[in-house]
């Protein structure tokens, strides 16, 4: 895998969606086939879905305190 410079920072954009199943089909499709070819942005990616996931287990009380 190789970056693609001319979509990366576009795609980097897109990730928060993409994780929260935020977009269109067809552009979920454009940054899936963008994460199969480009390292850094599924190191991003993989950086946001962890993050995401933490977050996943807060609670509200955990949010007010």
């Amino acid at each position: 895998m190789t970056a693609d410079p001319g979509e990366g920072p576009h795609m980097r954009q897109l990730l928060g969606a993409y994780i929260l199943d935020a977009l269109p089909a067809e552009e979920a499709r454009a940054v899936a086939r963008h994460l199969r070819g480009c390292d850094r942005c599924a190191a991003d990616y993989a950086a946001v879905a962890e993050a995401a996931d933490l977050l996943a287990l807060l609670r509200e009380e955990d949010l007010l305190e």
